[in-house]
């Protein structure tokens, strides 16, 4: 199985498991989010977290620059995007827990990011299947 298929398959995986998790624990899993997760004091596992999001887009485009895969950029694209929130993690923790409990408030916003880490999910294991 190629580095790109198993990225694919392992952040819709993430994505699933976490909405379904969301869904089976309702209100426990936003209490448990912004109080032991996210915390007000960062915890250290987000600083390593942070860090290792990080090498993993580095590493990814290793492997578009080294591997011939057709549309290897894309993934990496993508992942690139969620550096934002690495980014954020490291160095403006404060502003992405007050957004965090701020969606965790708005079931509304809280459906619509739902749906669409599932739309994305499911997009990224047709990707796993049909183009990589």
């Amino acid at each position: 199985m190629s580095y790109f298929r198993i990225l694919c398959f392992g952040w819709a995986g993430l994505g699933i498991c976490s909405r379904i998790g969301m869904a089976l624990l309702g209100r426990r899993w936003a209490a448990w989010e912004t109080r032991k997760a996210y915390s007000k004091k960062r915890p250290a596992w987000v600083v390593a977290v942070g860090v290792l999001g990080l090498l993993l887009i580095a590493y990814t485009w290793y492997r578009v620059f080294t591997d011939a895969v057709a549309y290897d950029w894309v993934i990496a694209v993508l992942l690139s995007l969620t550096g934002v929130k690495a980014l954020m993690f490291l160095f403006r923790y404060h502003r992405f827990r007050e957004f965090v409990v701020q969606v965790m408030a708005d079931r509304t916003r809280m459906r619509k990011i739902n749906v669409a880490v599932v739309a994305f999910s499911i997009l990224l294991v047709a990707m796993g299947i049909f183009v990589y």
